[in-house]
Order: structure tokens, then C-alpha cells, then sequence
């Protein structure tokens, strides 16, 4: 089932939620280094039915807090995304526009895993503030995306959770259209990988860029072409996270038709022939190995949840 934004769905107009996809790379080619040490690359980044939620109502006063079954680890105050997105909105139409505000954050994604979870955050955050407080701005507003891209490189993509390509630093999109719906089994050890730590240990920071999208892009021709494609971050982060290997082992027990790390990661996922088969592997994966955070998905293709 694909979760849907209940802010179409509630009856309070004081409270507005919104789903917050997991981002898969099904490819990421590094393609250069810019001065200012950002790298430059090329993604094909989709946005699974796998997620967190953000909640926000209006309050007495500001507040924030963290549920669901992986919160732990995860900073309350200062450096939190979700905060500074509130912040931002409220420096830019001051107090009065943008008034307390509770935040809650129920969090399902594992942490630090390559899924784009913190990004996808703030960006629902963006847009439920956004709805709540009636701004007029909505996700494919240019202000709300500068906005985005100043909180991170990943955040205008999550904004807009549709299949994409992205370029440069992450700013650079282009929605990809008519790709099928792919069911996937995501798989997670628990192991933290340290993205600045992998960007470090690239072996070229010049590779070659993505080829020519399929013309014709069914399932078989995405796999076909997927093949073709790498994920420049994975042999590093594998060297630091020896883990991985035995994600993509179970994952390889269940025979996808294609199976890769996302991110920097450590989340793999599986590509599979139909939902049915996902669900099979994810049951399978997560007997042998019931303390990793394993789900089946299914992407969300040109149908974003934060419509």
C-alpha cells in the first residue's frame, strides 16, 4: 500500500502531516570536484513507499519531538534539520506569518543509511510549515527550492519525490517520466557509515557520467540498463563498512533481478519482478536476520506523496 499525505485527509486545519519517502540512488556517478570541495554528480534517485512522517500543528509555543522505532541517535536541538527548516521559513516571512509551531517527527528510516532520511525530513517539514501556516509557496516554488538547497544538496530532490535525474551538487533536476513502478526489498545491518569519511576515500573523483536513458523504459529495459550504471560510493563505503557485503549476500539469497548499495550507504535494496516477490524476500531476510531493518517497497514513480 502507498502511503498517502494525510494533509489532504485532516480534519483540524491546525495540524497538517506529511509522508517523508526514503530516496534510493539506483545509480550515482561522482563526475568531479568542485573548488569549494562539494563534488559533482549524476543520480538517478527514486522515492520509495518506505518512509518517516512529519506532523506539525499550531502550539502555545514552540516544540519538537522525536517517535517511532528508530529515534534514537538523533539530535533534539541546534543541528536538527527539521528545526532549521522552521527557522528558515520564519526568518524569511517573520513571526507573525509563521507563529509556534509543534513538530513531530515519527521515525521509521534507519539513520546515517544512504536514504536520503534527514533530507526527506526537512523536506516535508518545508511542506507542511508551508500548508500549515498558508505561505505561498509550494514545492515547486524557486524559493522554496533555494531555500532547500541551502539546508543540503539533497533536500530539492526529496522536495520534489519523483523519479529524477540529478545533476551537479544535487540542485540540478530533471524528472524522468513513465518509468515502472519497481518493487524493492530495502536492506539495512545497522552499521553507520560516515558520508564525509567515503567521499574522502574515492579512489577518481572524474569518472564518466551516466549514459542515455532507456527510450523505452519497462522493467526488464531499467534492469538492462541499470547494469550498465555504477555507484561510484559503494567500493569505498564497503572498505569502511564490511557489512555491506552481507546485505548484498542476502539480498543475492533471494535472487533479484538487481541488487546495489544506494547513497553512501549502508542501505542495499533489491530489485524484484513484482511486489509479491519483494514481499517474499523481505519476510525471508528478515527470519535470518531479525535485528537489521529490512522492507519491502515499491517506488513512487510520478506519483509523489507530498501532492
Amino acid at each position: 500500500m502507498i502511503p498517502h499525505d494525510t494533509a489532504d485527509a485532516v480534519s483540524d486545519i491546525e495540524t497538517v502531516s506529511v509522508f517523508a519517502p526514503a530516496k534510493i540512488n539506483l545509480a550515482l556517478h561522482v563526475t568531479g570536484r568542485r573548488d569549494n570541495d562539494y563534488h559533482t554528480l549524476e543520480t538517478i534517485a527514486v522515492f520509495a513507499s518506505a518512509g518517516d512522517r512529519v506532523t506539525a500543528a499550531l502550539a502555545m509555543r514552540d516544540r519538537y519531538e522525536i517517535t517511532g522505532p528508530n529515534n534514537r541517535g538523533l539530535p533534539a536541538k541546534d543541528d536538527n534539520l527539521e528545526l532549521r527548516a522552521r527557522d528558515l521559513l520564519r526568518a524569511e516571512f517573520g513571526p507573525t506569518d509563521c507563529p509556534p509551531v509543534a513538530i513531530r517527527l515519527e521515525k521509521h528510516l534507519p539513520v546515517a543509511a544512504g536514504v536520503g532520511g534527514g533530507s526527506a525530513d526537512a523536506a516535508a517539514t518545508l511542506l507542511a510549515l508551508c500548508r500549515l501556516w498558508k505561505l505561498p509557496l509550494d514545492k515547486r516554488s524557486p524559493e522554496l527550492i533555494r531555500m532547500a538547497l541551502s539546508l543540503g544538496a539533497d533536500i530539492p530532490m526529496c522536495l520534489a519525490s519523483t523519479t529524477l535525474l540529478a545533476s551537479g551538487i544535487g540542485e540540478g533536476l530533471t524528472r524522468i517520466e513513465d518509468w515502472p513502478d519497481l518493487p524493492l526489498v530495502l536492506v539495512n545491518t545497522g552499521e553507520k557509515v560516515p558520508t564525509a569519511a567515503v567521499f574522502a576515500d574515492l579512489e577518481h573523483r572524474d569518472n564518466p557520467p551516466l549514459g542515455a536513458l532507456p527510450a523505452s523504459p519497462n522493467l526488464d529495459a531499467v534492469v538492462d540498463y541499470l547494469q550498465t550504471t555504477r555507484n561510484d560510493l559503494q567500493p569505498p563505503a564497503m572498505a569502511l563498512a564490511p557489512s555491506i557485503a552481507d546485505a548484498l549476500a542476502e539480498l543475492d539469497h533471494q535472487r533479484p533481478l538487481f541488487m546495489r548499495m544506494t547513497g553512501s550507504g549502508a542501505t542495499c535494496f533489491g530489485i524484484f519482478a513484482s511486489q509479491r516477490d519483494a514481499e517474499k524476500a523481505a519476510a525471508a531476510i528478515r527470519i535470518r536476520q531479525p535485528d537489521w531493518y529490512v522492507q519491502a517497497a515499491i517506488t513512487l514513480r510520478g506519483r509523489s506523496v507530498t501532492q
